[in-house]
């Protein structure tokens, strides 16, 4: 069986879709060695790192942009696929083409711009998510990485539920409670970090809720500010527009800038030593296809406070505090329970371990590849 790969997010590792095709290429090489895999590469990528053994590389010419990555993903891609004689054409995020030679695969990981309208702004956008959405139901199979992804995918694509497999992800096994530790100390030297900190590490568009842990703060900081600040993580945006509002500027109006601590671009190196550092890992999400950074923390042994929304119950079960969308106070009273209630702090530890415990890349790899043995036999 030969697998060709859209690797337009190959040198992309810090994307959600980046991440997903640089974990799952090694993960069927090593559940599948006879597995045969071609990546094609986009025009802007014609030295790939980071490659499994054994996978052919097929490098594309073409304009850059969105017109360029559109190109790529309707015409350039699957004609490569069919040149190199591939069985299935797999894309490892929602950018199918209408058409292709060989039988195509779809991951779609999530449905943002239609579950959350405001992210679909402008006519190219919109014509970008008609043509995707309108694409996706030409695939032999469809791949998600929840039920509850699986359930918007039904709801706004109009996808026959059979069609679609949900294939859970995995934290990388770096991310654990001892592997790696040696490297704690000098990533808390590097980020400046203080000896007890509450933790947010992510995107900072509107569905992330930042906003919600800031206004937390205002409580949390009353009790433990000065001891315990609340630590941010992540690339900054430019502040002020309508899907990233102004959360430094928030911060300010809430008068908790003394206590927030805001320390931009975290290396992809640095995160298990930054989850392990932690005292407490807030993933205020109100949207994911996954939710892989909460499942990230309780591998690394620290306990995760969350709202309660449907795929965050299903990644985390009863092994994270989860409360109610946009209830600071709510989410306040966690925090503090986790910071100053040692049996509480210790029994969420021990349960996320053994949760994460449940999500492995070889399971990830294996499900993936029944689904191209499914869609071999033509079982759809």
């Amino acid at each position: 069986m030969h697998i060709a790969f859209n690797g337009w997010f190959w040198d992309q590792p810090n994307t959600g879709s980046g991440q997903y095709i640089r974990h799952l290429l090694p993960a069927l090489r090593r559940v599948a060695p006879d597995l045969q895999m071609t990546l094609v590469l986009p025009p802007h990528n014609t030295s790939p790192d980071d490659l499994p053994e054994n996978v052919s590389i097929v490098t594309t010419r073409g304009a850059g942009g969105q017109p360029g990555k559109v190109w790529f993903e309707q015409r350039t891609f699957p004609q490569m696929a069919g040149r190199v004689g591939a069985d299935i054409a797999h894309v490892p995020y929602w950018g199918p083409p209408l058409s292709s030679p060989v039988q195509l695969v779809t991951s779609v990981l999530d449905v943002i711009p239609l579950a959350l309208p405001e992210y679909s702004q402008g006519l190219g956008a919109r014509l970008y998510t008609s043509l995707v959405s309108a694409a996706a139901r030409g695939s032999a199979h469809t791949i998600t990485l929840s039920n509850a992804a699986k359930a918007d995918i039904v709801k706004h694509l109009g996808l026959p539920p059979d069609s679609i497999t949900p294939i859970h992800l995995a934290a990388d096994e770096r991310f654990h409670p001892r592997l790696g530790a040696e490297r704690d100390d000098a990533v808390r030297q590097k980020y400046d970090l203080p000896d007890k900190f509450v933790l947010y590490l992510g995107g900072f568009d509107r569905r992330k809720n930042v906003n919600q842990l800031l206004l937390a703060y205002t409580y949390v900081g009353q009790a433990e500010g000065d001891n315990i600040p609340l630590v941010i993580a992540g690339r900054e945006p430019e502040w002020g527009t309508p899907l990233f509002p102004d959360m430094r500027q928030y911060a300010a109006d809430l008068n908790i800038t003394d206590y927030v601590r805001w320390i931009g671009y975290v290396d992809e190196a640095d995160k298990p030593s930054l989850y392990r550092l932690a005292s407490v890992f807030v993933f205020p999400t109100l949207y994911e296809g996954f939710g892989l950074m909460a499942l990230e923390a309780m591998a690394c042994g620290t306990p995760v406070v969350a709202n309660e929304i449907p795929v965050i119950e299903e990644i985390v079960g009863d092994a994270a505090y989860l409360v109610k969308p946009d209830d600071a106070r709510a989410m306040a009273g966690a925090i503090i329970a986790l910071l100053l209630q040692k049996p509480l702090r210790e029994s969420l530890v021990n349960q996320g371990l053994a949760r994460a415990t449940h999500f492995s890349w070889r399971r990830t790899a294996r499900q993936t590849l029944d689904v191209y043995e499914r869609v071999m036999r033509g079982e759809g």
